[in-house]
């Protein structure tokens, strides 16, 4: 199956059947499905062939949306550049997928001229095997890299999505994050492919006015990472969403103390803790009823998929070791893009026709199976020979009813090579010191692990997935201990 198929048919089976509300807009099936082949024949006319690469530099949007179906319709793979970044930033990403044609705010016109001109319908020969989308990441190395995403790995990971969800047509499922990223792309693919409905968000900037969209459309699934978690959860008490049915977490996990604010924010909403990268969207799911029971758990592989963790020889581990988890299946991307050596290092032969994904990230698994995950390889800090996942402090630390958001860091030390440094967001109104904190951890912590510095700020840096940028917070306190 192609992605645009997932619009066509949900075009053919409930054509009046609202696909997309955004900026007070609301589009039918049948609306955006022949808007996006009047792009098709746009982008067409203007010399687009099977093949090329056409990057859109756009907010959310319902132009973004027919844009990205226009192209895929078209024969072109998409390059969604995050709206966010800098004139700079998009123009390398163009520039490196070799994009013939960059779609950005000043050629939006472009775009919403041709979803409303004269009626036309456009649909290149392809196959699942070709490539639909260069997503780019810029990993824990900083240097973007775009990850090759076939029709079939996106189809692959919508199908198997929306089985455990349970998605439905009568599905409404709220969208701030942005499309160019697997995350909120899948929140596309899951929905069009049952006929869902998408509320198209622009940021999460201003959560209770999400909240009243939520309640006013009736969402029943909301998508959040660890920054709109922290932002829920700074509002008073009382969010009710009715409608909510379910809600997932992705890009890093969730503390459990989080877990269980979300809960009772969202009574009655289920809670799906979600594992992913960009190289495979998603590789783990932890059914909600576990929750109680494996609170710091990512769960099991999502259907039709495996994932399991090994050694440094590829063996797997037996339970409570940690290793390497890697990762198998029809949703594994099919490389870098021009980089043959950076994918040779993550993709290897797993079998005939077959490869495997190595993910660089840190896991165990209980007896079970269930899946845990314990640090990016990176990420770990090695103090004077022990090494210590940043993850075990952040939970501890969660625990503190004062603490909105932490994230725990290394930074050198002459004596042991690192030590324990976290950075923390106070809850509104509310006072914590780094001796309170000191204080917490030794009585949960083993010395080694506690924090030597605990620096209280307004607010943490994030990459443009929504993860607290741990890289810029060793940056800043590496400048801050540098004499002027």
């Amino acid at each position: 199956m192609l992605v645009d198929d997932l619009l066509a048919a949900s075009a053919d089976r409930r054509p009046e059947k609202t696909a997309v509300i955004c900026d007070g807009e609301r589009w039918t099936y049948r609306q955006l499905d022949d808007a996006s082949s009047r792009v098709a024949a746009w982008l067409a006319d203007g010399g687009v062939v099977p093949g090329d690469r056409v990057a859109i530099w756009l907010e959310n949007s319902i132009a973004l949306v027919a844009a990205i179906f226009g192209i895929l319709k078209a024969g072109g793979i998409f390059v969604v550049i995050n709206a966010r970044v800098t004139p700079d930033h998009a123009a390398a990403v163009a520039s490196d997928s070799g994009a013939r044609i960059l779609i950005g705010r000043e050629t939006v016109s472009d775009i919403q001229s041709a979803m409303r001109g004269t009626s036309r319908r456009r649909r290149s020969s392809r196959t699942e095997n070709d490539v639909a989308a260069l997503i780019y990441t810029s990993g824990s190395t900083g240097e973007p890299k775009g990850v090759m995403l076939t029709h079939r790995n996106l189809t692959a990971a919508a199908e198997a999505i929306s089985g455990y969800l349970g998605n439905t047509e009568d599905d409404v499922i709220l969208n701030a994050l942005p499309l160019a990223f697997t995350y909120g792309l899948g929140q596309l693919t899951t929905a069009f492919g049952v006929g869902a409905t998408v509320v198209l968000e622009r940021s999460f900037a201003y959560p209770r006015a999400i909240v009243d969209t939520m309640v006013r459309e009736r969402v029943t699934g909301l998508p959040l990472v660890p920054t709109m978690a922290t932002l829920l959860l700074k509002q008073a008490n009382g969010l009710r969403v009715p409608s909510l049915r379910y809600v997932t977490n992705a890009a890093a996990a969730l503390a459990p103390a989080k877990l269980h604010g979300l809960l009772e924010r969202f009574p009655g909403a289920r809670l799906f803790s979600m594992y992913g990268q960009t190289e495979c969207q998603r590789a783990s799911y932890l059914p909600p009823e576990q929750l109680a029971v494996r609170p710091e758990s990512v769960g099991i592989p999502i259907p039709g998929t495996t994932a399991i963790v090994v050694d440094d020889f590829g063996r797997r581990v037996p339970p409570g070791v940690v290793g390497e988890l890697i990762v198998r299946g029809p949703h594994v991307m099919a490389g870098y893009w021009n980089r043959p050596a950076a994918t040779a290092s993550v993709l290897r032969p797993a079998g005939p026709g077959e490869r495997e994904l190595h993910t660089g990230d840190l896991f165990r698994a209980d007896a079970e199976g269930f899946l845990y995950f314990v640090a990016r390889a990176d990420d770990l800090i090695k103090v004077g020979g022990e090494k210590v996942a940043p993850k075990e402090i952040e939970h501890v630390i969660a625990e503190l009813p004062s603490v909105a958001d932490v994230a725990v860091f290394g930074v050198p030390d002459d004596v042991l090579g690192e030590v324990v440094a976290a950075a923390i967001t106070p809850m509104p109104g509310m006072t914590i010191s780094a001796d309170v904190v000191r204080r917490h951890c030794h009585g949960h912590l083993e010395s080694f692990k506690v924090p030597r510095d605990v620096s209280v700020r307004a607010s943490l840096p994030t990459t443009d997935t929504g993860k607290v940028s741990r890289r810029a917070l060793r940056a800043a306190a590496l400048a801050a201990e540098r004499p002027a």
